[in-house]
C-alpha cells in the first residue's frame, strides 16, 4: 500500500504504475553542469479521477484510469492511500462499485475484464466477456455492467460464472448508472445527451430525459433527485427531480471535465474530474470545496507560447498553475484548463499558434486567441513530437511506423525519414536541420539529406528533445536524467538527475492497448522538453504530474537538481 498527502510536501511518484524503466550506465558525462530545478506546479496524487464510490470503512475510493490504480481518500484529513498493489492485475480502471459483503467491483475498461476484489483483497475475474465495461454498479449482491461504446449493452453479471443477462442494447455509449428510488436502473447515453432506465428484472427500456448536456454520469441524492453530471468544460449538473415535482434545474461547478459523484451520508456531494483528477465537494448552489486538488494528469508534451507554458495533457491543454515564490520570477499564467483539446500529447509554439499531435491519429492546429483549431493531418500511426519552423512545415514524428513526417501550409503531407524502429520526439535547429530522439536505439540522430545518422548513442530511452544554441537536450527517461549532446561532436553531459519521469515502454508481458474495439485506449507515456527564456529549458515530469524549469547554474555549478 503507497500513501500520499494532498499538499506541497507531497513525495513525488518517480515510477508509474505498469511502466517499469531498466536503468544502464548511459552516456559518460565528458563536463558536469547541473541545473538549478524549479517547479512550476505541485505533483499531482490523484492524476486523472474517474468513477468514485464509498467503501465500507467510509473513505472514497477513486479508479485512476490513467495510472492504472485505484485509491482510497480519507475525505476528513485529505489521506489517500493507494490500494492497488504494484503486481494488481488490473490495468485501466474506469468504476467500480461496493456489493453487500463488502467487494469492491472494477470495469477494466481497455482489456474489458470485470474484476471483484474481495474484503481480504484477492482479485478474480468476474468476467471478461464485456466490451469496454465502464459504468458500474452494485444492487444488494447483485452486479450491473454497461459498455461505453456505440451500440453498447446493459448486462447483469454473476461472480459465480453464469452467463450474463442482458438488460438493454443500443447505448450510445454507457457510463457511470445507479439505481433510482424505483428499482430502476437509470444510465447516460453519452452522445445523444438522453438519461434512460430499465428494470432491474428486465423489460422495456424507457428514457426518461433529453437535451441534458454531454452527460457522463447519473447519481440519485439521498432524497431520491437525479444529478446528471457533463463531462463538459463548464461543469453542469442537471438536477431532475424525476419522482418528486418534476422540476429541472442547472447547476454550474465551473469544475472541467466531471467524471462521476458520490454522495455521503449527510447527502454532500462529492464529485471527480477525469481532466484533472482530485475530488471536490460541491454544493447545491456551484460552491465547490476541493478535498484533493486538482493537477496534471500527464502531462505529455510542453511548449512556451509567450509568458505562458501549455502542457498537452491527454485530455486538455493546461498551464501548470502553483503559487508564486517570493522573489521568483513570475510562474506559468493562470490555469488554463478550459481549453479541452481530446488526446493531445506532442505540443510546440508558432507565433500566437499551438500544434498538437494526438496518439490517436490526428494532427491539429489551435488558435488561442480565436479559440479555433484546424486539424491538419488524420489517419497517422501514434504522431508523437512535433516541431515547427518559423518559414516551413510542421515536422511530426510518426512513431509506429518509424517515420519523421512533413506537413505543409496546404497541409500536404510527406515523408522526411523512415525506417526508425523507436522515434519519439523531433527539434530543428537554426538551420532548419532535424533532430530526432529514439528510445528503441537509444540514440538521438541528425537527418541529412542522405537519412538519419547517429549522432550519439548509449542513451537510455531518449525522449524530449529541444535545441538550445549548440547543443541538443534530451530526456533519459530510462536514467531519470536530461543529457546535452554537442551538435558538432556528438559529446555529452549530463544536466540534471533525478528526473521523476517514465518511459513510455510498458510493462514485460503486460502491453498497453492504444486502441480496443476501435474505441481510444491506454496511451503511451511522454516526458517532453522545451526551451523557456534565458537558456532554461521546461521539462515533463510525467511520473508525478509537474512542469519543471531547470535553470543553468554555471560550469562549476554543483546546485542540487532537486527542487
Amino acid at each position: 500500500m503507497r500513501r500520499w498527502r494532498d499538499g506541497a510536501g507531497a513525495e513525488p511518484v518517480a515510477q508509474a504504475p505498469g511502466d517499469h524503466p531498466r536503468r544502464t550506465a548511459g552516456p559518460e558525462p565528458s563536463e558536469r553542469r547541473r541545473r538549478r530545478a524549479e517547479r512550476l506546479n505541485d505533483p499531482n496524487p490523484l492524476r486523472g479521477s474517474n468513477g468514485v464510490a464509498f467503501g465500507p470503512d467510509g473513505r472514497l475510493y477513486v479508479a485512476q484510469y490513467l495510472m492504472g490504480t485505484i485509491s482510497a481518500v480519507d475525505l476528513a484529513s485529505g489521506d489517500i492511500d493507494v490500494v492497488t498493489p504494484e503486481d494488481c492485475p488490473v490495468r485501466s480502471p474506469d468504476d467500480l462499485a461496493f456489493g453487500a459483503d463488502g467487494s469492491m467491483y472494477v470495469a477494466d475498461l481497455v482489456p474489458g475484464i470485470v474484476w471483484r476484489r474481495d474484503p481480504l483483497g484477492a482479485y478474480s475475474v468476474v468476467s471478461d466477456q464485456v466490451v469496454l465495461p465502464n459504468g458500474i454498479t452494485c444492487v444488494g449482491d447483485r452486479l450491473f455492467v454497461n459498455e461505453m461504446r456505440m451500440g453498447g449493452r446493459l448486462v447483469e453479471l454473476f461472480p459465480d460464472g453464469r452467463e450474463p443477462v442482458v438488460l438493454a442494447e443500443g447505448l450510445a455509449m454507457g457510463n457511470a448508472m445507479q439505481t433510482g428510488p424505483d428499482g430502476c436502473l437509470y444510465y447516460p447515453h453519452m452522445m445523444t445527451g438522453e438519461v434512460w432506465r430499465v428494470p432491474t428484472d428486465g423489460g422495456v427500456p424507457e428514457r426518461v430525459a433529453r437535451d441534458v448536456h454531454e452527460p457522463v454520469a447519473v447519481r440519485f441524492d439521498r432524497g431520491g433527485v437525479l444529478h446528471v453530471l457533463s463531462r463538459g468544460v463548464a461543469g453542469f449538473v442537471t438536477r431532475i427531480d424525476l419522482h418528486g415535482t418534476g422540476s429541472r434545474s442547472l447547476v454550474t461547478s465551473g469544475l472541467v471535465g466531471l467524471d462521476n459523484a458520490a454522495f455521503d451520508a449527510e447527502n454532500h456531494m462529492f464529485v471527480s474530474s477525469y481532466a484533472g483528477g482530485g475530488v471536490s465537494e460541491l454544493h447545491p448552489d456551484g460552491r465547490t470545496r476541493d478535498v484533493v486538488r486538482r493537477g496534471l494528469v500527464g502531462p505529455y508534451g510542453v511548449t512556451g507560447l509567450g509568458s505562458t507554458v501549455f502542457t498537452a495533457d491527454h485530455y486538455r491543454l493546461s498551464a501548470p498553475e502553483g503559487p508564486p515564490r517570493q522573489g521568483a520570477e513570475p510562474r506559468a499564467a493562470a490555469d488554463a484548463s478550459s481549453v479541452l483539446r481530446t488526446f493531445a500529447h506532442g505540443i510546440a509554439s508558432d507565433g500566437a499558434l499551438l500544434h498538437t499531435t494526438s496518439q490517436y491519429g490526428e494532427v491539429a492546429t489551435y488558435d488561442p486567441g480565436a479559440g479555433t483549431t484546424r486539424v491538419r493531418a488524420t489517419g497517422l500511426a501514434r504522431p508523437l513530437g512535433i516541431a515547427a519552423h518559423p518559414d516551413g512545415p510542421l515536422f511530426v514524428v510518426e512513431a509506429d511506423r518509424g517515420r519523421i513526417l512533413t506537413i505543409d501550409e496546404n497541409d500536404a503531407v510527406g515523408v522526411l525519414a523512415e525506417g526508425l524502429p523507436g522515434p519519439v520526439d523531433v527539434a530543428l535547429d537554426a538551420d532548419g536541420t532535424c533532430y530526432v530522439s529514439d528510445e528503441a536505439l537509444g540514440a538521438v540522430l541528425r537527418v541529412d539529406e542522405d537519412g538519419p545518422h547517429v549522432l550519439a548513442d548509449g542513451l537510455d530511452r531518449p525522449q524530449g528533445l529541444v535545441v538550445l544554441g549548440g547543443e541538443v537536450f534530451t530526456v533519459e527517461t530510462g536514467a531519470r536524467r536530461l543529457v546535452a549532446v554537442s551538435l558538432t561532436t556528438g559529446e555529452t553531459r549530463t544536466d540534471a538527475e533525478d528526473l521523476p519521469v517514465v518511459p513510455s515502454l510498458d510493462a514485460p508481458g503486460a502491453p498497453r492497448a492504444l486502441f480496443s474495439h476501435g474505441m481510444p485506449g491506454m496511451p503511451r507515456s511522454f516526458a517532453g522538453l522545451a526551451t523557456g527564456p534565458r537558456g532554461t529549458l521546461l521539462v515533463s515530469a510525467n511520473g508525478e504530474g509537474t512542469v519543471w524549469r531547470l535553470t543553468p547554474a554555471g560550469p562549476e555549478g554543483e546546485t542540487d537538481a532537486t527542487p
